[in-house]
């Protein structure tokens, strides 16, 4: 190799004839970059390995449902359905979105995002939505837009939803005539005007749940919740209370059996 002006010259000998060629090493440079991003012709595929069907296809369509309804709503929108025709067609059958479960973990999901995927969970079900779960997202305007259009709705649970007012769910329970349990979760904007607004809208619970993490002052004022679901929650069967910091007094207890005659099962703490 030598310099020779402002090119470097290659100086290359055929083993056979002895014959020297002298190459620019610009022309080197260029002629291996033609051939370091080429494209390489595409590999073709057999045609027999394209015939073969993934394993999952001859699987019966009720059993394909259940997998897919194990993954939860936004695994169902957002992937499974993009996997094949028949992932696609099962997911979108309405009666796949009888029961929706939407939870925010916390590092997958923003809550904008999981509203618009439970908003879409809620349309493909076409009005026959019975069963939703919400967790750790969820508004005012979310329950409202389910509430319109989910009046078939038999149980709703609601867990850290912070944004969610007491009014906001005590309006849109009047959508939901049908609504046999529900379940509100560490949720502490849930008052007593609430829970009795609810009761008196939903004639037709069954059961219901309210755990509360804060400290409701004063001994015994736990109780004011009892009374109050004895007044508006007659046809009560199951019924779930959890206070911390508030001590329930056989006054409470006391008005659960007056004004729920047919309960069976009370879990107060």
């Amino acid at each position: 190799m030598m310099n020779q002006g402002d090119h470097i010259l290659l100086e290359v000998e055929d083993p056979k004839s002895g014959i020297k060629i002298k190459i620019k090493f610009d022309k080197i440079v260029t002629w291996y970059k033609k051939f370091r991003f080429r494209r390489l012709p595409e590999q073709k595929i057999p045609a027999a390995a394209v015939a073969v069907a993934p394993p999952w296809i001859d699987l019966p369509l009720d059993v394909t449902a259940d997998i897919l309804h194990r993954l939860g709503a936004a695994e169902m929108l957002e992937t499974a359905e993009k996997v094949c025709k028949t992932w696609r067609s099962v997911c979108r059958d309405p009666s796949m979105w009888r029961v929706v479960d939407v939870k925010n973990s916390g590092s997958c999901y923003d809550t904008r995002r999981l509203g618009s995927l439970c908003r879409r969970a809620v349309d493909r079900s076409g009005g026959d939505l019975m069963d939703i779960n919400i967790e750790y997202f969820g508004n005012d305007e979310l329950l409202h837009y389910i509430s319109l259009r989910s009046s078939k709705l038999r149980r709703l649970r609601l867990s850290c939803c912070r944004k969610l007012s007491g009014k906001g769910l005590s309006e849109a329970a009047k959508s939901f005539p049908q609504l046999q349990e529900l379940h509100i979760l560490f949720m502490n904007q849930i008052d007593i005007e609430d829970v009795e607004a609810i009761g008196l809208q939903c004639s037709s619970l069954r059961s219901f749940t309210l755990i509360k993490h804060d400290a409701i002052s004063g001994v015994g004022n736990g109780n004011d919740y009892l009374v109050a679901i004895a007044k508006a929650m007659p046809n009560l069967v199951h019924l779930r209370l959890g206070f911390f910091g508030s001590t329930i007094t056989n006054k409470g207890y006391q008005a659960i059996l007056d004004g729920c005659p047919i309960v069976e099962s009370l879990i107060c703490w």
